[in-house]
């Protein structure tokens, strides 16, 4: 059986969990927790970074993009095509997945999880209320985006659920648990995220527990 490597909090890995999901794929999750070194995790990946998805055959996938391209390549497209069109649509669910595993984690998702999480377990480093407030407009900027974008379609790219969907689901879920997020600010992206949160794949996300944190009665709540 395939195994995930993952941290419950990692955005990335809650990406590539949900894709598992949403194609019926089974895996063995192990979780691996991102500020301590594990010498064989990082025998699969020197970097060190989250997830990493290791076949039955030992080939270890690394990251949640190479992960999701591998799997869309690799999979039988006809149960759930998550990047889907032609060129320009491709094209347009790969910007949106760059966007929020690379942009939006840089601006807002690595900083609050330091922050919040990683300094307060690790012991290494002083909260800084600076870079939380700085995290915090820029996530407002983000979901005006994401507002516009689910004001388009059904989808954030259209017609049907993608990668994009999932990618921003994964991040934004991270700070919904967190308790980061004013979703009566934003409706149209709070209306996308509840149909988000209302598919099966979203379930294992939603019962997720971390020790020493305790997430918002809303985070679990479909009806939020």
């Amino acid at each position: 059986m395939r195994v995930l490597h993952h941290y419950q909090l990692s955005a990335s890995s809650r990406f590539t969990r949900l894709l598992l999901a949403e194609r019926g794929l089974m895996v063995l999750p192990k979780i691996e927790t991102p500020w301590l070194r594990n010498e064989d995790f990082l025998t699969l990946n020197p970097a060190g970074d989250l997830p990493v998805l290791v076949g039955e055959d030992g080939t270890a996938l690394c990251g949640a993009t190479v992960i999701a391209e591998y799997i869309e390549e690799t999979e039988d497209s006809s149960t759930q095509d998550l990047l889907w069109g032609g060129a320009e649509s491709r094209a347009e669910i790969r910007r949106l997945v760059h966007w929020f595993e690379y942009k939006f984690n840089r601006e807002v998702g690595a900083p609050l999880l330091s922050e919040r999480v990683i300094k307060r377990f690790s012991g290494v480093g002083t909260t800084s209320s600076v870079v939380i407030r700085a995290a915090l407009n820029n996530l407002q900027i983000h979901l005006d985006y994401v507002d516009w974008l689910a004001e388009q379609g059904n989808w954030l790219t259209g017609k049907q659920i993608s990668l994009a969907d999932l990618a921003a689901a994964a991040h934004l879920s991270v700070l919904d648990f967190l308790g980061d997020i004013d979703w009566s600010r934003h409706p149209e992206a709070k209306s996308w995220y509840a149909k988000m949160k209302s598919r099966p794949s979203f379930r294992d996300l939603l019962g997720d527990q971390v020790v020493g944190i305790n997430p918002p009665e809303q985070y679990g709540n479909l009806d939020f």
